[in-house]
């Protein structure tokens, strides 16, 4: 996918945070968690916001932040939120100091999100310092064939998630909206092309010192838990 001027100036400058986007059971977490575990400390997890309860083990500030309904929806009017969606009653986001603060880290913010997510961090200012990439599979019959095989979803939640990928892969037809696309037909070559195309968004005040020696000789930075 050709990358137009603005963008290729942004990419080579380097972006503080990756967006990836894929339908479920794609392969997303499994692309990620390796290119965090073969980088360590060069890469984080933003840690998201929800105003459900802490579930029975979870620390507060490590797998969310927990807070109260009322002072979310006002800090999202105020634009602290580069996303945000309701779920079962309680709201989730990303706020842009959960970013910055791996940012500041020395990271770059790696966050795995739905399209509408995406498409919420195209309207905010975190746009100007983000890469978005999207990971497709080779076809619905093999996407519906990878949630069959894991052997947990109902036959409800298959429907239900395979409805949700022909919405989601509509957004590739959005001339300019991804840096990228990836087809997860073979997983070390998909690999292989998500790992370079990381490098390059990088940028060089990244690449070279953290990529290139596999991390920092500090790493002492604890990648943080996705949010929902």
């Amino acid at each position: 996918m050709e990358e137009q001027g603005a963008k290729r100036r942004r990419v080579e400058d380097g972006v503080d945070a990756v967006i990836i986007v894929g339908p479920s059971g794609v392969g997303k977490s499994t692309l990620v968690d390796r290119l965090v575990a073969e980088h360590p400390g060069c890469f984080g997890y933003s840690v998201s916001h929800t105003t459900r309860g802490p579930r029975e083990g979870e620390v507060d500030g490590v797998d969310y932040h927990f807070t109260e309904a009322d002072k979310m929806r006002l800090e999202i009017e105020q634009g602290s939120f580069i996303e945000h969606a309701e779920v079962h009653g309680s709201l989730y986001g990303t706020s842009i100091a959960a970013v910055d603060k791996v940012v500041d880290a020395g990271q770059t913010c790696l966050l795995i999100l739905d399209v509408q997510g995406a498409e919420s961090v195209k309207k905010h200012a975190l746009d100007a310092r983000t890469a978005y990439v999207f990971i497709s599979p080779p076809n619905d019959k093999e996407l519906e064939q990878r949630l069959r095989s894991r052997g947990t979803e109902t036959e409800e939640k298959i429907q239900r998630r395979l409805t949700t990928a022909k919405k989601e892969m509509e957004y590739l037809q959005r001339q300019g909206f991804w840096d990228r696309v990836l087809v997860n037909n073979d997983l070390e070559e998909t690999y292989s092309a998500f790992n370079e195309f990381i490098e390059k968004v990088c940028g060089r005040k990244r690449s070279v010192a953290c990529l290139a020696s596999g991390g920092p000789q500090e790493d002492n930075l604890k990648a943080l838990p996705a949010g929902a």
